[in-house]
């Protein structure tokens, strides 16, 4: 993480961010004003993601993504014109998003992701992985763990959508709670009277820690054990979505561990609901692969999540992307307590469930 002078919130800039100073804080308002934020993934959860830090009032953020405008992203995502088709999707979203607020610093990058040096991700506060494999996921996290830069990750598959952070060893950050007072010298009204009490009408600043582990850990837990057989049950489903999707290219070479890049390398794009038979079948095939491997029954995971897992929907997009930006800004505030460490969300229900996944 680059080392960043205190940052000022000019007058323009507090009337700007007036509401959300009154909501959160000064302090908290700055340490955002100071933050830089890589965005990778132009979709429709991108999209999302990039509206809420910039009108959150980061200092920067960074769209990176190489893919080009279909006529898909037009209905997926609202940054990008209509007549953008077949030009970059970062470059096609960078003038609708700096109109979000000309105070933020937005940057389009049109490379490929996996082309970046690690120093590249080195000069973010915080880095947001939308669209990407699990092993670039992974190795992003790992060198972003090492030198102290919070990490992000999510998708939207059709009506499921997940996020996951990785906010380091020890994050610190600060939560407001109603303020309890105690009583003052002796009182001849009881035991009741000698009890400390919550005053609704006031509030008070607790100093919090929340500690995090890496996506490779969270991926990999250990379900023959007897402590997560006994929690299976209130497991999201969506965990195992989340590990067959990352998985999607193992099906597709033997050798193991390739994930979503192989299946887009090979097939040049995501699943795709104009190849739905053969896809659902790939499905299918890689849900039963995964569970087998972590030594579950492959009924934990019925074939009707086949139906529901294909485009972005929009709906469960701004969902998540709500969610994810939330968690981005809380992060590099430092203010309220974090979600620790995934959140997935189900369209079909519209529920969601914050879980916690790794080693305690």
């Amino acid at each position: 993480m680059i080392e960043k002078e205190d940052p000022v919130i000019s007058e323009e800039e507090a009337a700007q961010y007036d509401r959300q100073i009154r909501l959160w804080g000064l302090d908290a308002q700055k340490r955002l004003r100071g933050s830089r934020v890589l965005l990778a993934g132009l979709g429709g959860l991108g999209a999302e993601v990039a509206k809420n830090l910039i009108l959150a009032g980061v200092k920067g953020l960074t769209l990176l993504d190489h893919e080009q405008v279909s006529e898909e992203s037009c209905r997926a995502q609202f940054l990008v014109p209509v007549t953008a088709q077949g030009q970059n999707r970062a470059k096609a979203s960078l003038e609708r998003a700096q109109n979000l607020n000309p105070m933020v610093e937005v940057h389009a990058d049109p490379d490929r992701i996996e082309d970046k040096p690690d120093d590249f991700f080195l000069q973010f506060d915080a880095v947001c992985l939308t669209g990407c494999s699990r092993d670039l996921m992974i190795r992003v996290d790992q060198l972003c763990s090492k030198h102290k830069i919070k990490v992000f990750c999510g998708d939207v598959y059709g009506y499921y959508g997940y996020m996951f952070c990785n906010l380091g060893q020890a994050h610190n950050y600060v939560e407001e709670k109603p303020k309890v007072v105690k009583p003052s010298g002796e009182s001849n009204d009881g035991p009741e009277a000698k009890k400390a009490k919550v005053d609704p009408n006031e509030t008070t600043m607790v100093k919090k820690t929340a500690s995090f582990c890496t996506l490779k850990e969270a991926l990999e837990v250990d379900w023959t054990s007897e402590k997560a057989k006994a929690g299976l049950k209130r497991t999201p489903v969506d965990y195992f979505l989340l590990q067959a999707e990352a998985r999607m290219s193992v099906a597709l070479h033997p050798v193991g561990s390739l994930v979503l890049l192989k299946f887009r390398t090979d097939k040049g794009r995501d699943p795709d609901p104009q190849s739905f038979p053969e896809d659902s079948q790939l499905l299918r095939q890689i849900r039963d692969d995964v569970l087998e491997s972590l030594s579950l029954n492959s009924d934990l995971l019925s074939d009707d999540f086949i139906s529901y897992c294909f485009s972005e929907m929009s709906p469960v997009c701004a969902v998540v992307g709500g969610v994810l930006g939330q968690e981005v800004v809380k992060a590099l505030s430092q203010r309220d307590a974090p979600h620790r460490n995934f959140f997935f969300f189900d369209g079909r229900k519209g529920n969601g469930v914050v879980d916690y996944f790794g080693p305690n």
